[in-house]
């Protein structure tokens, strides 16, 4: 299920998905910035350009191209904030296309596997054209990636 809600002049998308996989496949997959293409819309022509990255850790800085629009490329340079290993990791944008980007990576396991909840906060710039475009597209084209991704984790997971 995925949600999209306005507050206090920023939205919040929640995304929540049953995987039927082990806290360790679970954690090695997400925790890992070079599977982030394998999640990724392929018309996004999504790179991490950091380099080749090991393990996650707070204070690490990611940074990636990305296509925003048709033939539209930027980069976007994250960073990782907060991670408790096999529990959570949280992602926020330094440089990019949001005024704000606040990514929340929640993993539980139960009695199905691990159950995969994101939370993303994120403002556009711009005020009331940053709002329309929202209306427009934004909030479209995001879920949309999550749709691709909840799909792709049942190809690749199932």
């Amino acid at each position: 299920m995925i949600t999209i809600k306005r507050h206090s002049g920023i939205y919040t998308l929640t995304s929540q998905q049953q995987l039927p996989i082990n806290m360790d496949k679970a954690w090695e997959f997400f925790s890992a910035p070079d599977n982030l293409a394998k999640m990724t819309l392929g018309n996004m022509s999504f790179m991490v350009t950091s380099g080749q990255i090991d393990s996650m850790y707070e204070g690490q800085i990611i940074s990636y191209r990305i296509g925003i629009l048709s033939g539209i490329k930027t980069n976007w340079v994250t960073e990782i904030t907060h991670v408790k290993e096999h529990k959570y990791f949280v992602d926020e944008q330094r440089f990019g296309p949001y005024k704000m980007w606040h990514h929340e990576h929640f993993f539980e396991v139960n009695e199905l596997g691990v159950l995969m909840t994101d939370k993303v906060s994120y403002k556009i710039p711009f005020g009331i054209f940053g709002r329309l475009a929202n209306s427009i597209f934004i909030k479209k084209e995001l879920l949309n990636i999550f749709t691709f991704r909840f799909n792709k984790m049942i190809e690749i997971f199932s």
